[in-house]
């Protein structure tokens, strides 16, 4: 218990980042238009906030997972949106079809952390998943852009590049300039100097100011400022630039938030279609999240992959028993929880009980907090995420970590998380092939003396991909040459670079090349083997 208040007060700052992600994520995967008798369908929010309440509560009681934050993730946004649509869209119980699939989908983890699937996020490159985090920065940064300024159209949850409303980042941001709101964009300019000044180390060591969570301070300030703000022309911050959580007002309106699960669905191959891709997804991303999370750690600490792939499919079962949206591991609630200076996971059951106390105990009090401040909270959260400094190390480490790094980037921000990690992927997969393909596996000793042989020495593996330089090496050596193929140090040989061998020796002698091979046996042993 001696770390409690550290725990609390970083759970109490990814409350707060966590709240308007539910919010939008929830109106993003459900907002549509086009579904017959259901046009411009604006969507609901109470299934993003039931995800959050099991990611925080129920995910973080399971996880071995020491910093990680679950919770809806704005990488399922068009999977959810396109499943909904297919059962039917809402009027005709879709949705409640749709979460059936979700519950399926955490069966369908449970089971892949039985089978201890979590090993494939070991196979992503320590690029790639820089690349990642840094790539969730520059999105956030631009995402909440508009919101600091009070341009407040779009959810903070439509993270994708490509919007629903037919608007994209780009125009997004452009259209900020034309709609500026001075009491809003304010407020956001007094929260970050509060959140900076907050972040000195003079604060921080200070025993009284030190307790007291800067992004805290920052919300209740922009409150205050909000309602002195009230009647002053321009600067009025109205409904539409606060949060907006569900204010029911008796236990039947509560009660009729909820979607449950039709179970006559039951054998609707579709149900189990969706279930099986939201599972291989959310797991894909939450694997991903969990090594950039503890990359993150200052401990370095490492999660259980397997177990967290239980504590997710837990999750999702009961989020998809209690009408919620799918649950990931969630890298921006996760950096935020390890920036507010979490000690355990502690941390992020405390963020899932005050999700649940203040919607239903004080959602009015949510009401309160004007968009601007949470978005000033994560554009600072944003910039640690993509730094230049993070920029000028992968820079530093060489063209093989650089590039990667920023093809991840740029790949996210057009697309989504895994479509981004997975070109980035396939490109240091090929810088991997370029680099065998460009540096010889044999030594040519170029400054032999008059009339000694060529020498050449295979390297200790000589795999496939050292075929084509090989071959164009042989290739160039002239006709009537002595050569000395040295495969002394050499473990293993390839077919393929047993057959180059095979075929030079071949072509030795109608070129008069006189070939001795030092390690011949190593070759015949190849040749039986095969």
């Amino acid at each position: 218990m001696k770390n409690i208040k550290f725990d609390f007060a970083a759970g109490l700052v990814v409350f707060f980042v966590a709240l308007p992600l539910c919010l939008g994520i929830s109106l993003a995967s459900t907002s549509y238009s086009g579904v017959d008798g259901m046009a411009d369908f604006k969507g609901i929010v109470f299934p993003g906030l039931i995800a959050g309440i099991i990611g925080g509560i129920v995910v973080g009681t399971f996880s071995g997972s020491k910093f990680g934050v679950s919770g809806p993730a704005a990488g399922l946004v068009s999977i959810v949106s396109a499943a909904i649509i297919s059962f039917g869209g809402f009027e005709n119980g879709g949705f409640e079809k749709f979460v059936l699939a979700v519950a399926i989908a955490g069966v369908i983890q449970l089971i892949l952390g039985f089978l201890k699937a979590g090993f494939i996020a070991y196979y992503v490159p320590f690029s790639v998943i820089k690349g990642m985090l840094a790539g969730i920065g520059v999105i956030i940064i631009s995402k909440e852009i508009p919101h600091f300024f009070g341009y407040d159209k779009d959810p903070e949850g439509d993270l994708s590049f490509n919007q629903v409303d037919g608007e994209n980042t780009f125009t997004e941001l452009g259209n900020v300039f034309d709609n500026i709101h001075m009491g809003a964009m304010t407020i956001a300019l007094i929260s970050i100097v509060i959140l900076i000044i907050w972040g000195r180390k003079f604060i921080k060591e200070n025993k009284v100011l030190g307790m007291i969570p800067g992004p805290l301070l920052a919300i209740v300030a922009s409150v205050i400022i909000a309602i002195l703000f009230k009647g002053m022309e321009g600067f009025a911050v109205g409904a539409d630039h606060l949060v907006s959580v569900p204010t029911p007002k008796n236990f039947d309106q509560f009660k009729g938030q909820f979607y449950f699960p039709d179970f006559s669905a039951f054998t609707d191959i579709k149900v189990y279609t969706a279930g099986l891709t939201i599972a291989i997804v959310a797991s894909l991303e939450t694997l991903l999240c969990v090594e950039a999370t503890d990359k993150l750690d200052p401990n370095k600490g490492s999660t259980p992959m397997d177990q967290e792939l239980k504590a997710q499919g837990i999750g999702n079962i009961v989020s998809g028993l209690l009408g919620g949206l799918p649950i990931t591991q969630v890298i921006v609630r996760s950096s935020a929880n390890i920036g507010a200076g979490a000690k355990s996971k502690k941390s992020a059951i405390i963020h899932g009980v005050l999700l649940l106390g203040f919607i239903i105990a004080a959602p009015g009090l949510l009401n309160m907090i004007p968009r601007s401040t949470l978005a000033a909270v994560l554009i600072l959260i944003g910039f640690k995420l993509a730094s230049p400094a993070i920029f000028k190390q992968m820079f530093k480490a060489g063209w093989s970590q650089f590039i990667p790094f920023v093809v991840t980037i740029v790949s996210m921000y057009f697309t989504d998380l895994l479509t981004g990690v997975g070109i980035g992927l396939g490109v240091a997969i090929l810088w991997i092939l370029y680099k065998n393909y460009s540096i010889s596996y044999f030594v040519q000793n170029d400054g032999r003396k008059e009339g000694e042989p060529i020498r050449l020495a295979l390297s200790q593996h000589a795999t496939f991909l050292n075929k084509a330089n090989i071959m164009k090496t042989l290739d160039k050596i002239k006709d009537g040459s002595s050569v000395v193929l040295d495969l002394s140090k050499t473990i293993d040989i390839d077919y393929d670079i047993n057959e180059a061998i095979q075929e030079f020796k071949t072509s030795a002698k109608e070129r008069n090349i006189t070939l001795e091979i030092i390690g011949q046996e190593k070759i015949e042993m190849n040749q039986a083997i095969h």
